[in-house]
């Protein structure tokens, strides 16, 4: 990034922000340790240069987002939703525990008891809904998406760029003191690759079906 560049703003090209990960990129990794500590790397850079940049970023989300994608969305510094946006931190789909980004911040942004709800069901949420409970900063209509996120951008560009920059680096020592959380959820996500529940995973998406993991218990609920 250049020093003439004071703003980043971030969208999708096409109807999504970001589709996510790639099916045979995951089936790469399943039980392949070097495999597995390559992406454990790269995923924590993603969160942890976001953090440490010291130049705000502007997410505008402009459709579906999900998997790596979605970190990028939610971990911008202000967060802007389409009406038509649809995302879920979908890790428990694939049979793997939410590592990304969202144990990090999504207990910040929308409390304790909304994270736990999301994070454990997978459920989508949509732009009016993100907005409502605090997940992102706006949401807009389709039409209004870029001139919205162009418009705060420019105002951010032009003002004081060092009380910008330091303001900031104090507000994300929230996120670094949650880094030790976030941390230990990517080591526990990563150790899922080594899971009989991933295969099934993969499986079920590839089938477009409802998994039926190893891990269920099979008793019956009383």
């Amino acid at each position: 990034m250049t020093t003439e560049t004071n703003v980043v703003v971030i969208t999708g090209a096409g109807r999504a922000f970001s589709a996510g990960g790639d099916l045979e990129m995951l089936s790469g990794m399943a039980g392949d340790a070097s495999n597995i500590q390559r992406i454990w790397r790269e995923a924590g850079d993603i969160v942890y240069n976001m953090i440490n940049l010291d130049k705000p970023i502007i997410s505008a989300i402009n459709g579906v987002a999900v998997g790596a994608g979605l970190v990028v969305a939610l971990l911008a510094d202000i967060t802007i939703a389409s009406e038509s946006m649809r995302i879920t931190d979908g890790h428990l789909r694939l049979g793997v525990g939410a590592g990304d980004h969202s144990v990090l911040i999504w207990p910040l942004l929308c409390g304790m008891a909304r994270a736990k709800y999301y994070l454990l069901t997978s459920d989508f949420i949509d732009g009016r809904e993100a907005e409502r409970i605090g997940l992102v900063s706006l949401c807009v209509s389709p039409d209004q998406l870029m001139s919205k996120a162009f418009e705060i951008a420019n105002k951010l560009a032009t003002g004081p760029q060092q009380a910008l920059r330091f303001t900031k680096r104090s507000l994300n020592n929230w996120l670094r003191q949650a880094g030790p959380n976030f941390d230990a959820s990517l080591a526990l996500e990563m150790l899922g690759f080594f899971s009989d529940d991933l295969k099934e995973g993969l499986r079920a998406l590839r089938e477009k079906r409802r998994p039926s993991f190893a891990s269920i218990s099979r008793r019956p609920v009383p």
